[in-house]
């Protein structure tokens, strides 16, 4: 069963976000990682929304994700996200 990885971001610092927007792509490929979507400006429909940016990604299973996630590749990327990012994340399974 798939995975979502939802991440609400809000940035505070993009010249060191950046570092790890230059990193991710290459391991979530290695973890079979796919953008569903990446929106710099979400509708908001209810609610209050304090973030600049949402990104949800599709692995093909948890212990893909999980893989992934605890990788010591992700791990060493990680800390530039949140460094400069303000981030709620989830795992939406579906």
């Amino acid at each position: 069963m798939s995975v979502y990885f939802i991440a609400n971001i809000q940035l505070k610092d993009p010249a060191l976000y950046q570092n790890y927007l230059d990193n991710c792509d290459e391991v979530f490929a290695k973890y079979q990682g796919k953008y569903l979507a990446v929106d710099h400006k979400p509708e908001v429909l209810e609610g209050s929304w304090d973030y600049s940016k949402t990104v949800i990604i599709q692995f093909p299973s948890e212990e893909e994700f999980q893989r992934w996630y605890h990788s010591e590749e992700y791990q060493a990327i990680l800390k530039y996200r949140l460094d400069a990012a303000v981030c709620d994340t989830i795992l939406v399974r579906g």
